[in-house]
């Protein structure tokens, strides 16, 4: 009986033993399982990070290629309107003033006088300085011709006046200047 007692005490040792072990590898299996389904979660975030990344990258590569082009857009058209407006005979003009005050000789002033007086239907071109203004009515200084107020220009070396208005006629030629004394 002794033995039977021994060999039921060794076959429930075998048997915990069997049950203990078939336990530590379906908890093995489990921990193996649990690290693969953590190693792919992981390397799917990963994945969704970088592919958000990406997104981001491609979303400021547009914006920024969209600002460049706005900005040149806005330079061409500052680029046009500054050449549009340095055409106007009132740009020619202010720029044919300040070439003539600053010239450096009386043969290079002299040579811009007579490319300026080029926009005018003629020498003769009346120019009108106003010195006062009151209630829509102008006091105009005594009037003068367009050569006579460019060669003033070229002496005095200094331009005091600002163009106010310009006639022109059909034929885009200045027939009076209005200035006024700044």
């Amino acid at each position: 009986m002794k033995s039977i007692r021994n060999s039921s005490g060794l076959v429930m040792l075998a048997f915990f033993i069997l049950i203990s072990a078939a336990g530590c590898k379906s908890k093995k299996k489990a921990m193996e399982a649990s690290a693969a389904a953590e190693k792919a979660r992981m390397e799917q975030e990963a994945s969704r990070k970088k592919q958000q990344q990406q997104q981001e990258e491609e979303a400021r590569r547009k914006e920024a290629e969209e600002n460049a082009r706005k900005e040149k857009e806005a330079e061409d058209k500052a680029r046009k309107e500054a050449e549009m407006k340095a055409s106007t005979p009132k740009a020619k003009l202010n720029q044919y003033f300040d070439s003539i005050t600053n010239s450096s000789s009386a043969a290079s002033a002299n040579s811009t006088i007579n490319e300026a007086l080029n926009l005018f239907a003629s020498a003769d071109t009346p120019v009108l300085i106003v010195i006062a203004e009151s209630g829509g009515q102008k006091d105009y200084d005594k009037p003068t011709t367009i050569k006579t107020y460019l060669n003033y220009l070229k002496d005095q070396k200094k331009n005091i006046n600002r163009i106010e208005n310009l006639q022109i006629d059909g034929s885009g030629k200045i027939t009076e200047v209005e200035l006024r004394k700044n």
